[in-house]
């Protein structure tokens, strides 16, 4: 059993969501009751969604662009994801304020203009698998950011290892793009870079912007004013000429939808819930899962090559990520201490 499966055994077996009855669903194996707490059905399922429905995103951004243009693609996919939120929201009887409808425009730029937006452009050239392992290294940037912003540098062995991994990694993943990618793959690769240091900056504002809400709303808004800079960009570069929606395959809308439901209003539904009953940490388990689904996927229903530079690339970058979670876990259990401060107080 590995140590994500096992920390979640260990969870469900230690606690039960709050907020949640304890009523059970039933079923028959040999003949024998077997009874199974429906509040872990839900978590199973939950982190299921997470785990296996994000990983195989990359894959499903590759089959959309294929026939719509990216940024189309992505503004189309936040527009219907963020409509079906908003109204579920209004539902809800919540609503939006002028300071959250602000955030979400800055929000909106970093997630989904530029973080998406280069991320399904990329994809047109760059493997979906190979797209998951530039974007796992995430948290590494979101430390590295945060620190700089707060100019304060607490490091321990496990951080400066996952980083110093994680960038030789990245390091591999380039010059495999570079020698053994198609034309063009190498600027796509940087593109998913730069794609992720703006989700990574996204995650800085939201968390300085210190807004008060339901995620559920904040996403909402976040995902539409995405998708209007997007849909804008798109018509501004010229996506829309030559493109006819006559001409989109079957598997490109399907691709589409499921991105929507699944990745952007399921799976998402299905992280909020998870935090708010377990802890960051165990849900962030998922940043060491996606890419190793995404590569998977991409080899058995993308028909792409997995070469020794790539399963190299991957175990430094989930190893990476793997240290870096819990040097900065160890961070936040000890006192400060060995701190570099880059600024004045």
């Amino acid at each position: 059993m590995s140590d994500t499966s096992q920390t979640i055994t260990q969870s469900l077996e230690a606690s039960r969501p709050a907020g949640l009855n304890g009523s059970t669903v039933s079923a028959t194996v040999s003949g024998e009751p077997l009874v199974l707490p429906l509040s872990r059905v839900r978590v199973i399922l939950a982190f299921l969604s997470i785990y296996v429905i994000w990983g195989s995103t990359y894959l499903a951004i590759r089959y959309a662009v294929a026939d719509i243009p990216p940024l189309f693609a992505a503004g189309m996919r936040h527009l219907a994801a963020g409509s079906i939120l908003l109204v579920w929201c209004l539902a809800k009887g919540l609503r939006p304020t002028w300071a959250q409808i602000r955030a979400s425009v800055v929000i909106g730029f970093f997630f989904f203009l530029v973080g998406h937006g280069l991320l399904h452009w990329a994809e047109l050239v760059v493997p979906s698998g190979m797209a998951s392992l530039f974007i796992a290294i995430e948290p590494i940037i979101v430390f590295l950011l945060a620190s700089a912003a707060s100019r304060t540098w607490r490091l321990n062995g496990m951080l400066v290892a996952g980083i110093l991994l994680g960038l030789a990694g990245v390091g591999v993943l380039v010059g495999a793009t570079a020698f053994e990618g198609t034309r063009g793959s190498t600027i796509g690769a940087i593109a998913i870079i730069i794609s992720a240091i703006s989700w990574s900056a996204g995650i800085i504002y939201s968390r300085y912007s210190k807004l008060s809400g339901n995620p559920m709303l904040l996403s909402a808004l976040s995902l539409l004013s995405g998708s209007a800079m997007l849909l804008f960009t798109g018509a501004v570069v010229g996506e829309a000429k030559g493109f006819s929606i006559a001409r989109v395959t079957p598997k490109a809308w399907l691709a589409l939808a499921y991105l929507i439901v699944f990745g952007s209003v399921i799976a998402f539904s299905a992280y909020n819930w998870l935090l708010e009953h377990y802890s960051p940490t165990l849900v962030a388990t998922h940043t060491y899962v996606n890419p190793i689904v995404a590569v998977l996927l991409g080899w058995l229903y993308g028909g792409e090559v997995i070469t020794f530079k790539v399963l190299l690339a991957a175990a430094m970058v989930v190893g990476a990520v793997i240290l870096v979670d819990r040097g900065t876990n160890r961070l936040a259990s000890s006192p400060p201490k060995n701190v570099l401060n880059s600024g004045n107080n």
